[in-house]
């Protein structure tokens, strides 16, 4: 809480330091930070290591060119039970990951609003990369949503027009969105799928 302040944050788990499909991710993760940053959003990293690992890991980061000293709060997560001690019973064990026989964590991504309350969350197997640019759209989604009381529909992209949530009669939306508000012809002759230009 004290991290975030008034913030928007993101925590990605990890299932290990050193797993190559992770070192690309905090290498995507540090060259999107502006992008990140330009939206209000921190990021925090958590894997079961310790944090000697984390800290040779940010090492083998940099010799491949990739800035991941911005994201130094990897954190060690590791208790008397291990990773499965931790990590079992919300089932975010994985026993596909190389090189380790063992179960690990699968890679999730958790978004957090200023609120503290979680928006979203995404489960990964280990061995899949995680679609950064999807997560940016994602946060450019539920803050439109928290924002301006709007949604979005499938496939949208920014810039695209959203959509007036269900809640707010036509009035209000006609004084929210001077820019108009038009609905989707539907066979059913209702009007619900009511769409706007992106505020």
């Amino acid at each position: 809480h004290l991290l975030l302040s008034f913030s928007w944050g993101i925590l990605f788990s990890h299932p290990r330091d050193f797993t190559p499909v992770c070192t690309t991710e905090l290498g995507r993760a540090a060259k999107l930070a502006p992008e990140f940053q330009k939206r209000n959003v921190k990021m925090i990293a958590l894997s079961i290591d310790s944090v000697q690992d984390h800290l040779s890991w940010c090492k083998v980061g940099t010799l491949l060119g990739l800035a991941v000293t911005c994201m130094a709060g990897i954190t060690s997560c590791k208790g008397e039970g291990g990773a499965e001690g931790r990590a079992g019973p919300a089932g975010q064990l994985d026993k596909h990951l190389l090189p380790s026989p063992d179960p690990a964590p699968r890679a999730q991504v958790f978004v957090f609003g200023p609120d503290k309350k979680l928006k979203l969350s995404i489960l990964y197997p280990a061995t899949t990369g995680r679609n950064f640019d999807e997560i940016l759209r994602v946060v450019d989604s539920l803050q439109l949503t928290a924002y301006k009381k709007v949604a979005t529909p499938v496939d949208w992209k920014p810039g695209d027009s959203v959509m007036v949530v269900p809640t707010l009669a036509d009035e209000e939306a006609k004084q929210l969105f001077p820019k108009g508000v038009f609905t989707k012809d539907l066979p059913s002759g209702k009007k619900y799928l009511r769409y706007t230009p992106q505020p």
